[in-house]
């Protein structure tokens, strides 16, 4: 049984749900299509023969309308499926959150469901017979709306085609990770260790992903105990239920004091899967999938595996100029709290150089690529990194 959510982790999770967008329009839809049928039912309105026609006929429009948004919602949610089978098994398991999080498809979803509750709404406020107050405005909006989700659906069809191509794919990765990377901490300036003795280790709850760390949560639990934390794993690692997870450390003329591991645990996210933010390395694993992947004898798509190749070259050049991320939290007297290291500059040449080369022996293209991202990324690394990029390089390879 999974543990609860922090606050942050959960509001995150909710923001980035595919449910959310839907579930707003159709709040909207309903809560408007009872105010406008009680203002037009009770009030005067003058907005009479907007739509001439009777209840008889106002039924018959309202039933088409429900029924042609079924079938329309049928219909996309049905391709999106499709489109989500494909490129879990075509490109990586991975990139299905790309999808997901899309919001083009998120709103076209919830504009058919918004239309199809609106029409539900206003026909069960349809007077039995002809009176001096009629629903005309409604039944207006509810041709709107149907036009509108008309013009949605074509432009579903033309945006569901563009983001299923393995370039945008690509692209939408390496912008995401580019995001992630440009929100890493800066260099810190003095030396990043905690000082003190370790007197406890959290364990690990349960097994999985950490796709998260709520560092202002950890700071405000140091200061109240008087003590600083240190996350083991980095994130993105895998845990495993009872592994150390999180170590206290007792400050210099502090009093130890036992911290309960259940609210240690709560600053750390465990999740089944990666997640986008913090977690640099989960864009360069995508990348990396999409590759081998493209380079499998039942794919062999050579071309896919080059750009992938070529989108996660900037990335590395980016990271090669940085040392690697420490996420660091200190308090007013300048006394490290909380520490939690990111994935290491070696481990992303790894996912990239090792992994890929590993599956390429056969495609000379991707080879030769390969040595000339390493010999650009002797150019400009930092010293701290050239041992790692140096042992790669093929012998004779390193002109530096």
């Amino acid at each position: 049984m999974s543990r609860p959510r922090t606050l942050s982790a959960g509001l995150a999770a909710v923001r980035e749900s595919f449910w959310l967008v839907p579930a707003v329009f159709a709040l909207g839809a309903v809560a408007t299509a009872v105010g406008l049928s009680v203002l037009e039912l009770q009030l005067d309105l003058p907005v009479e023969g907007i739509l001439p026609s009777g209840p008889e006929g106002a039924r018959s429009l309202l039933s088409a309308i429900i029924t042609a948004m079924i079938s329309f919602t049928a219909l996309v949610f049905s391709i999106t499926v499709v489109a989500l089978q494909l490129a879990s098994s075509q490109y990586s398991p991975r990139v299905l959150r790309t999808f997901l999080q899309d919001r083009a498809i998120q709103a076209t979803l919830g504009t058919f469901v918004a239309t199809f509750l609106f029409a539900m709404v206003v026909l069960a406020a349809l007077p039995d017979r002809e009176s001096e107050r009629f629903p005309d405005l409604s039944l207006a909006v509810a041709m709107s709306l149907v036009l509108a989700s008309t013009g949605l659906f074509i432009y579903y069809l033309h945006h569901i085609t563009t983001v299923m191509r393995v370039s945008h794919i690509i692209a939408s990765i390496g912008a995401q990770t580019r995001r992630s990377i440009d929100h890493l901490p800066p260099p810190d300036e003095q030396a990043v260790v905690v000082p003190g003795a370790v007197t406890q280790t959290a364990p690990a709850p349960e097994p999985g992903m950490v796709s998260d760390v709520d560092l202002a949560l950890l700071a405000r639990l140091a200061r109240e105990y008087d003590c600083a934390f240190t996350v083991v794993p980095a994130l993105g690692d895998f845990v495993v239920a009872g592994s150390p997870l999180v170590r206290v450390h007792q400050l210099a003329g502090g009093t130890a004091r036992t911290v309960p591991a259940e609210r240690v645990d709560q600053g750390v996210t465990i999740g089944v899967e990666r997640v986008p933010g913090r977690d640099v390395g989960f864009g360069f694993r995508q990348l990396a999938d999409i590759a081998e992947r493209a380079l499998s004898p039942a794919v062999n798509d050579v071309t896919t595996a080059v750009r992938a190749v070529q989108e996660a070259h900037d990335l590395l050049r980016r990271l090669a100029t940085r040392p690697d991320p420490v996420h660091v939290v200190r308090d007013d007297e300048g006394r490290v709290r909380v520490r939690v290291d990111g994935v290491p500059y070696d481990d992303l040449l790894a996912m990239i150089v090792d992994d890929i080369r590993l599956v390429s022996g056969q495609q000379p293209r991707v080879a030769r690529l390969l040595d000339a991202v390493l010999r650009d990324l002797a150019t400009v690394a930092l010293p701290a990194h050239r041992t790692a990029i140096s042992r790669r390089l093929p012998p004779g390879g390193d002109d530096h």
